[in-house]
């Protein structure tokens, strides 16, 4: 004899709370969080509450580390991030793509490493070893879009 056992069909997204986007210091973009979940490409597991907390930390990081650049771009007359000159890519500065990839991609960072840990069998652990990469990957594309912000080469060097 054979079961069948039906279970709740599981969602690419959840919905997101009413306040879906996140305001940030007026000169860099506000961060729309169901834009953020569909690029990052999480999903149900990762409650509204963790990605609201992850992205305003990522806004905090990004902003912290281009505050500098953002100074210097600010005394040369520029309103906002979409004010400095750069490239339009489907009919947005290249600027601002830039900043919402590191925000996104340091978000997806975060929240993997925080849910690799969940699963501690042998096979958690595996799975955790595979994460590694994504995570590194991600980081990189956080260092990438801000050293392209800043016009800095992307250069690595190490010693050996």
């Amino acid at each position: 004899m054979s079961s069948f056992i039906a279970t709740e069909p599981t969602a690419s997204s959840t919905p997101l709370a009413p306040s879906t986007t996140l305001t940030n210091d007026g000169w860099f973009p506000d961060i729309e969080l169901a834009e953020l979940r569909e690029e990052s490409r999480l999903d149900g597991t990762v409650t509204d509450t963790r990605l609201r907390s992850a992205a305003l930390d990522a806004m905090a990081s990004c902003n912290a580390e281009l505050g500098s650049w953002q100074a210097s771009q600010l005394a040369a007359g520029y309103a906002d991030l979409d004010d400095v000159p750069a490239p339009k890519l489907g009919g947005q500065s290249t600027h601002v793509i830039r900043y919402r990839r590191a925000i996104y991609n340091l978000v997806r960072a975060d929240l993997t490493e925080q849910y690799r840990g969940l699963d501690t069998t042998r096979t958690g652990g595996q799975k955790a070893e595979e994460l590694e990469a994504t995570i590194c990957e991600a980081r990189r594309n956080v260092r990438n879009a801000l050293a392209d912000i800043r016009g800095i080469r992307r250069t690595t060097i190490e010693l050996i």
